[in-house]
């Protein structure tokens, strides 16, 4: 392992460490999604009343809404245990087979990224899905022999950021579907108030309201800006998260007034200033900023799209109006969406869909 894995994975691991120490462990303590909790709190109570394991879950939305938090909640409230898997982890049908056979009476199956899972492995699970049992079959060729196997009642929970990909007959086995939706920056600062008692970081009401507008309306990346101002408030600072000290620490961390980060900026950089404003093919635009093309479509075009500074068109990607001036220079004339502005409640509306 290089020296730089090394640090990835140590970072990793002491940031997987503090986000699970802020996760909620009940529906109660679960920040908005109110519609979402209260439909969840229903399924759950009627399934515990008939003594029966609810219907299983799917829960859609941008990563870092809570779609895992939702899913420990859902075994916690049932009193059960859970297993966690994720779509690409299960590359043949009996890897799955094997899960499946493991699990006890009432149990949740969480697969994360659901819509990744192999053909193979998709097809085993909707007799599991339906009637409880798996056929594992044994040999190959005309010799091949497929033996039943029961499997205890149990739930699944699928999470996935690209519900569009998810085959029909995988979606219609869901009993309940779920989309979480970006958080507004009130419940963003009610969350870090939270995660703050919890950390011990003293935090003021402006030091949580300047960090929840620059968290792109994920309480993940909240949760992560607020570990680091803690860390420039203890070693900068007095050892209080205010306004002052969120705005330094936060320039210092490369995240502007926006949320935009170093790679953002890059991309509207090259856009603005190597390809004047685009259209730019995609490919051509991750050369540009030394990305993988799939890194800038997934990472960062979403929230530059909600954002208003980017546009996808079929010729390519084009920097809108508010681009250039996000980045203090003034926009030619004929640039895409000229009146583009950021809107103020950007995260009040509907997210793209894939």
């Amino acid at each position: 392992m290089t020296g730089e894995n090394l640090i990835s994975a140590y970072v990793s691991d002491a940031e997987r460490d503090a986000e699970a120490s802020v996760r909620p462990k009940r529906l109660a303590e679960f920040i908005a999604q109110d519609r979402v909790r209260d439909q969840l709190d229903l399924l759950l109570q009627g399934a515990m009343r008939r003594g029966s394991p609810p219907d299983h879950i799917l829960l859609s939305g941008p990563p870092g809404l809570g779609k895992t938090s939702l899913a420990n909640i859902v075994a916690a409230e049932l009193g059960t245990g859970i297993r966690v898997t994720s779509g690409p982890a299960i590359e043949r049908s009996g890897d799955l087979a094997a899960i499946l056979t493991g699990l006890a009476e009432g149990d949740v199956l969480f697969i994360d990224e659901i819509h990744r899972i192999a053909k193979p492995a998709e097809e085993l699970l909707y007799s599991a899905m339906e009637d409880f049992r798996v056929d594992v079959v044994v040999g190959k060729g005309p010799g091949a022999t497929a033996i039943p196997l029961d499997v205890e009642p149990f739930t699944l929970i699928g999470a996935t950021t690209r519900s569009g990909l998810l085959t029909g007959p995988m979606r219609d086995r869901f009993g309940f579907v779920a989309h979480l939706d970006f958080y507004s920056p009130v419940e963003l600062e009610a969350l870090l108030h939270r995660s703050a008692r919890i950390l011990g970081v003293p935090i003021t009401v402006d030091g949580a309201a300047e960090i929840a507008g620059r968290s792109r309306g994920t309480p993940r990346i909240a949760n992560r800006l607020l570990r680091r101002v803690r860390d420039y408030a203890e070693v900068r600072a007095d050892g209080v998260v205010n306004l002052a000290t969120a705005r330094s620490a936060l320039t210092v961390y490369d995240v502007d007034g926006l949320g935009l980060d170093r790679l953002d900026r890059a991309v509207l950089t090259a856009l603005v200033d190597s390809f004047r404003g685009g259209p730019v093919g995609l490919s051509t635009l991750a050369v540009a900023v030394g990305e993988q093309p799939d890194t800038v479509e997934e990472v960062c075009e979403p929230f530059l799209v909600r954002a208003g500074l980017l546009a996808r068109t079929p010729r390519g990607r084009v920097a809108t109006a508010a681009a250039w001036h996000h980045l203090g220079r003034n926009p030619p004339n004929g640039t895409f969406a000229a009146e583009t502005a950021v809107a103020p409640d950007l995260f009040s509306v509907e997210p793209e869909q894939p």
